[in-house]
């Protein structure tokens, strides 16, 4: 995931309008802090504070942590072999005292270079062998997977998830996927889908974190744009918050006071700031913390 970079007054505001732009919560980004505020004259401010963000990325595996898996895997396999040594070895004395001295010779004669007091090292089987060398394998193939996945592989499995997800509901719709680049829309279309959307798309929301897990970090993918939409709501949402923004924004150049909006996830809040970026005499800021977290439209000579 590219990263961005945002100014605010205090390092806070920062990073709060870079979480705004990246549309994620902040336990999901990381920062870099590349500019601070510096005390100046009779406790004032001087400059201002800039920071890089990005989306975290969904960290692999560690090594040792395959290897210990690893270690679990072979060691039923060599317990395998030496029960199975173990049962011939104990088997032998038996048929010795069936057969007599004379067929305990024989057996012993057929075990050239077992002496007494030696040791009987089991060798694995080949099915043990088998067995042993599979989830190596396996590891393998997860790995070149996870090196070779793409945008189409990710909304293939993001598609699956929500179309079995609306079948669950026992609801009708059609679902498409569109990619362009590293951004990919997953789309359902029907009638009565308003259960997978929620009040102010609550649910939706939720319904888009599930596809993430189902797709992007099952598949070990940290580099794409995952967004789910259904009975075109989010288009809807986008024009009625961007006639709202402006509405708000014009009484803050006519008042010239300025105005908290109600709270708003972070994607709604990504479309005031979006929406208000371009409109002359206000800028914005956000406050506060989720899910109470909310734009503030001031006045742009405040």
């Amino acid at each position: 995931m590219e990263w961005v970079e945002t100014t605010g007054r205090t390092t806070e505001e920062a990073k709060s309008l870079a979480l705004d732009q990246l549309g994620v919560d902040e336990s999901d980004a990381e920062f870099e802090i590349i500019d601070e505020p510096r005390a100046g004259l009779f406790g004032r401010v001087r400059g201002e504070a800039r920071v890089r963000a990005r989306v975290r990325p969904t960290q692999p595996r560690a090594k040792a942590e395959r290897r210990d898996r690893k270690k679990k895997t072979d060691r039923p396999a060599e317990t395998d072999a030496g029960a199975t040594a173990n049962d011939e070895s104990e088997a032998q004395p038996e048929r010795s005292r069936e057969s007599g001295r004379s067929a305990g010779r024989r057996a012993a004669a057929a075990r050239p270079g077992r002496a007494a007091g030696t040791s009987v090292t089991a060798t694995p089987t080949k099915a043990a062998q088998t067995r042993t060398a599979q989830p190596k394998a396996a590891r393998n193939g997860a790995n070149d997977e996870e090196t070779t996945v793409d945008a189409q592989q990710v909304g293939a499995e993001a598609k699956r998830f929500v179309e079995e997800l609306v079948a669950a509901f026992g609801l009708d719709g059609a679902t498409t996927v569109r990619c362009e680049g590293d951004e990919i829309d997953v789309m359902v279309v029907g009638d009565e889908l308003g259960v997978l959307v929620g009040p102010r798309g609550a649910t939706l929301q939720a319904v888009q974190e599930l596809a993430r897990v189902a797709a992007q970090r099952r598949l070990g993918d940290h580099e794409t744009r995952l967004r789910v939409d259904v009975g075109g709501y989010r288009e809807r949402r986008r024009e009625a918050l961007s006639r709202f923004a402006d509405q708000v924004a014009g009484q803050v150049v006519l008042e010239g006071a300025p105005k908290r909006l109600e709270p708003m996830s972070s994607s709604d809040r990504k479309i005031v700031h979006d929406v208000l970026a371009s409109f002359e005499g206000v800028t914005t800021h956000s406050e506060g913390e989720d899910p109470r977290r909310c734009v503030v439209i001031v006045p742009a000579n405040d």
